[in-house]
């Protein structure tokens, strides 16, 4: 009689998961079914719009479906960030977005999403560390010496970013936070006006990812004095960390990233992470993302998730301390 009962309560508990597992099938079983949307938090043709665009045809034929680019640009990334937050889960619509993801929580009065609550992360895709740079005449020869002359004559220097709350500016902030100078912002509507502010001399200094001013550097127009990733970057091994110059916990980079709705089941998640970071190994997507000045991360879902964990408060505390704000 016991042996009975036993079998009666595993059977009903056999039936009882299958039941469980049965709706969620037809969502992944056969993913994808149609065609995959990749919503860029920005307008074409920046650095986000563009590894998206590098990414979009190898990752297609990995799926067996379209893959294609949807732009939803405007306040900041909000928008287009915002709107992956409210689509369903279903593997159909994701995100390739910035750094703005960190950032905007704690830049905006009322972001339209919570970085870890709303969102499953991929993979980050690529990432380019921020730098700063002068003009080769500008009389500043290193980091070294531009710290100590901004400290001598407080009011003397200012910076160009690409605008209030991207990460160059905030990298100048962390930078002036954690060395203990002062020197000015200067926000401009992008990269390509600070860069030509920076040319023109209207500013001592500026701060840009490193893609952006690549060519700057190259035909030595600018001359970078320092770079803010971990390590030295492969494309400007001659110039120094901040944490060789003896400047600490000041490491930042500005990256762009997939994230699928939270809703998303984890065997969909798991099978885009593996498609994604497949295609970022190849050679030809590596040498376009570098050649795009944000060479290829694609750690998959676990690096992105700490990566998030650990600059959300870095930034919240730039912000804070800085006073940033944006209407």
């Amino acid at each position: 009689m016991s042996q009975k009962i036993e079998f009666t309560r595993r059977s009903a508990l056999l039936a009882g998961g299958g039941a469980a597992l049965l709706p969620l099938r037809p969502a992944f079983a056969a993913y994808p079914e149609r065609a995959v949307t990749l919503s860029v938090s920005f307008p074409p043709g920046g650095a986000t719009d563009i590894l998206a665009r590098i990414l979009a045809p190898p990752l297609s034929e990995a799926l067996g479906k379209p893959v294609v680019i949807e732009n939803r640009g405007g306040a900041g990334a909000n928008i287009g960030i915002g709107y992956v937050a409210r689509a369903a889960g279903d593997g159909y619509t994701l995100l390739v977005t910035s750094s703005a993801f960190v950032v905007n929580p704690s830049l905006y009065r009322n972001p339209p999403y919570d970085p870890f609550r709303d969102f499953a992360p991929i993979s980050t895709l690529g990432a380019s560390p921020n730098v700063l740079a002068v003009r080769p005449n500008s009389g500043i020869a290193s980091l070294q010496d531009l710290i100590a002359q901004a400290k001598a004559s407080p009011d003397k220097f200012n910076y160009a970013s690409p605008g209030i709350g991207t990460t160059p500016h905030l990298a100048g902030e962390l930078l002036k936070l954690r060395a203990g100078f002062e020197m000015q912002h200067v926000p401009f509507s992008g990269a390509g006006p600070a860069t030509q502010a920076a040319l023109a001399g209207t500013t001592q200094v500026i701060s840009a990812a490193q893609g952006s001013v690549m060519a700057q550097l190259r035909s030595g127009e600018l001359r970078a004095i320092v770079q803010t990733g971990a390590t030295r970057a492969a494309d400007l091994p001659d110039v120094p960390t901040q944490e060789e110059l003896g400047i600490k916990d000041a490491n930042s980079e500005t990256f762009l990233a997939l994230f699928a709705p939270a809703a998303t089941p984890a065997p969909i998640v798991e099978l885009l992470a593996r498609e994604v970071v497949k295609v970022l190994q190849r050679p030809d997507v590596q040498e376009r993302y570098r050649q795009a000045g944000a060479p290829v991360v694609g750690g998959g879902p676990e690096e992105l998730r700490a990566r998030v964990a650990r600059e959300v408060p870095i930034w919240r505390e730039v912000i804070q301390v800085s006073k940033i704000s944006v209407q």
